[in-house]
């Protein structure tokens, strides 16, 4: 229970970060992804499961507050943190790779399936256009920011995971 106020408060926290003080940054083309970063991170770390809902409640704040249609970013958020609940028996937390590897895939099929969603059904066809000025600089800077922001989560999953062992 505690781990999940836990979560929800992260993620309201790395909302506010990402559309607030990171959006203003002005040497940045784009901002860097937070929530794909917590999704993703709580997918693998703790499971499908976790991941999915995890991502259903990432995607429903960008939802509520920025998007033209209710419930479009909590489906593609919540593909994402179930597709790296899947990797959660492959997950060790010493070895960065496989993060690495699973957010930047979950943030360019996130980024494409917005592509695909809402703009290619409404005629704008310039898709390499939107992969070399949007899709590209943001997964690099998300990349970036994930070396940091993936070792505090991993801390405070290893923080609970005490708290948990602890209790019983």
């Amino acid at each position: 229970m505690l781990r999940n106020i836990a979560l929800a408060l992260g993620a309201m926290v790395l909302f506010i970060l990402q559309t607030t003080i990171l959006k203003d940054l002005s040497f940045l083309p784009v901002t860097p992804n937070l929530l794909i970063i917590l999704t993703s991170s709580v997918g693998f770390m703790r499971g499908r499961k976790t991941g999915l809902w995890t991502g259903f409640f990432c995607g429903l704040l960008i939802d509520i507050f920025y998007g033209e249609y209710l419930g479009i970013y909590a489906l593609f958020y919540m593909w994402a943190g179930y597709a790296n609940g899947m990797l959660c028996k492959y997950f060790y937390p010493q070895d960065i790779k496989l993060p690495m590897s699973a957010i930047a895939f979950s943030d360019l099929g996130v980024n494409i399936l917005i592509y695909f969603f809402l703009f290619l059904f409404r005629g704008r066809t310039k898709f390499w256009f939107y992969f070399v000025n949007i899709m590209i600089p943001e997964l690099v800077i998300t990349l970036l920011v994930m070396i940091v922001l993936y070792f505090l989560i991993l801390k405070i999953f290893e923080f609970f995971n005490l708290l948990e062992k602890r209790r019983v």
